[in-house]
């Protein structure tokens, strides 16, 4: 089978309104940004975003927010992006917040097939309205249910041509996990290599789990908040 898509538009065919869509990372770091940018081009709509959280104003997810493209989010953390919280807080946008781990081991489980598991983080919040309650140890536990997508979008440093791929620092964040949950998962690299190149020992994403993978034309790599010594 061969995995490698030569550009980003290819890549991201079939990509259509009303889909369920995950995407890697944390903030700004490791964030696919050549996919979400011919996302912003495509002008695809009513999207559910299964994402960490959506960037800031004018860049990663915000792209698409600002263009009115996300239906729903379902992430963790409003962060600094200010259109995120005035769409949400009007209504505008539906929004899931999920405690962080919650929303981690919930990508995990959809693509190790796990269908839901139980948790104590969220009981006796707003999280646990409607959801099942159990008790383990003597500890209150809620039900919280596995998440997958019709495509998962991810950032890698390294990968080769069956898909394997390898992350760098920080930006493993959320990547390896959402990789296993996509019915189609797309790989964006930095670099990209012959089969056989990257020791096996240090993949973070087995190949099985990559449909298609490109290697990236630009990444700007923006810092949210840039903090300086003082001389």
């Amino acid at each position: 089978m061969n995995k490698v898509i030569r550009t980003v538009e290819e890549a991201l065919s079939g990509v259509e309104n009303g889909m369920t869509i995950m995407v890697g990372g944390f903030g700004l770091c490791g964030i696919p940004e050549n996919s979400i940018a011919q996302l912003v081009k495509m002008n695809v709509k009513e999207l559910t975003c299964i994402s960490n959280n959506a960037g800031v104003d004018n860049f990663g997810l915000g792209l698409l927010l600002q263009n009115r493209q996300i239906k729903k989010m379902i992430s963790s953390y409003v962060g600094e992006n200010d259109e995120f919280e005035r769409q949400m807080l009007s209504g505008e946008l539906e929004v899931d917040l999920i405690p962080q781990g919650s929303l981690a081991e919930r990508c995990r489980a959809g693509g190790a097939g796990i269908p839901a598991f139980y948790t104590p983080a969220g009981y006796g919040t707003e999280i646990a309205k409607d959801k099942e309650v159990r008790v383990f140890k003597g500890k209150y536990h809620i039900l919280e249910s596995a998440l997958t997508a019709d495509f998962a979008i991810v950032k890698a440093w390294k990968g080769d041509t069956e898909g394997n791929l390898i992350y760098k620092a920080t930006a493993r964040n959320f990547n390896p996990m959402m990789a296993m949950a996509g019915g189609i998962t797309i790989a964006e690299v930095e670099e990209l290599v012959p089969a056989g190149h990257l020791d096996p020992n240090q993949i973070h994403t087995p190949g099985i789990f990559v449909q298609r993978i490109f290697k990236g034309n630009k990444f700007e790599k923006r810092i949210e908040q840039r903090t300086l010594r003082k001389k």
